[in-house]
């Protein structure tokens, strides 16, 4: 199968002791990108922030991404090496094992096959950071890498993840909620008055399932309430009504995912697996 990739900018700012090779991802505050560590001659992947002053906010993601994720004995994980000094923030310097993001890898919809051999496998990542009460809390195809020849993929990117077994959301703009709205479960829009957990999770894992089955996302929208209320009151296109190639049994494994209350979602990896 032919795969297309998008140019990304280079960076802005030079990481010392780092040569560039290619980029990875890139979002509207953070650029991720290969390359080479100088004195070692080691293929490394680097995260940065893309503003030349970033805010607090950013700097302290960043260091959480370090903090939550350098010793995690999780195979299914991007590992962090160092956090660098970079202009006026840091660097995440992490492994490089040869994977792109999804959402650079192909453009969607995804072969059902193909889609349900990433799916079994983040089943099991997302269960071994739950067992180490971790919860990711940006699951989407951007976070998501895949080596090319193995087919095995990785998660990346705890810059808001939590360690906690459960915390609230306080009700916030759609603007400035944590994590990628259109992945968002509604219990981290903080307008349903209770916790989030591990169970958030499992719902950008239905978004971004949806997104791959159908090569596009279950609800579309240009106002941010808008879309804040179609995660809290809006049922989806069922899956398979999309892309008649995914069997209907499929398309209610989506769903399940995403359905609105926690309690009706898989309550465990053994359970969606």
């Amino acid at each position: 199968m032919t795969r297309t990739v998008q140019p990304f900018d280079r960076p802005s700012i030079d990481l010392l002791g780092y040569t560039y090779v290619e980029p990875i991802y890139q979002g509207s505050r953070t650029l991720v990108y290969r390359a080479v560590q100088i004195e070692t001659q080691r293929s490394v992947v680097v995260k940065m922030l893309r503003q030349e002053y970033p805010g607090s906010g950013e700097v302290v993601q960043l260091r959480n991404q370090y903090a939550i994720a350098k010793d995690l004995p999780i195979s299914g994980i991007v590992h962090p090496l160092s956090l660098e000094p970079c202009g006026n923030g840091y660097a995440l310097v992490m492994e490089d094992w040869g994977g792109v993001s999804l959402e650079r890898y192909n453009p969607p919809p995804f072969a059902v096959a193909e889609v349900l051999a990433i799916a079994l496998q983040l089943a099991d990542i997302l269960d071994d950071l739950h067992q180490h009460r971790i919860i990711h809390k940006d699951i989407k195809p951007g976070n998501i890498l895949i080596h090319p020849d193995s087919q095995q993929v990785k998660l990346i990117d705890f810059s808001i993840a939590s360690l906690l077994p459960k915390e609230t959301q306080d009700i916030q703009s759609p603007n400035t909620l944590e994590g990628t709205l259109a992945y968002l479960a509604p219990e981290q829009t903080g307008r349903m008055n209770r916790g989030i957990d591990y169970r958030a999770d499992y719902y950008a894992l239905g978004v971004t399932l949806y997104q791959l089955f159908t090569g596009r996302l279950p609800f579309a929208a240009d106002d941010p309430l808008e879309l804040v209320h179609c995660h809290l009151a809006k049922a989806a296109t069922p899956v398979h009504q999309v892309n008649a190639a995914v069997p209907e049994s499929l398309g209610a494994i989506v769903a399940k995912l995403m359905a609105k209350n926690a309690e009706d979602r898989y309550q465990s990896a053994l359970g969606l697996k």
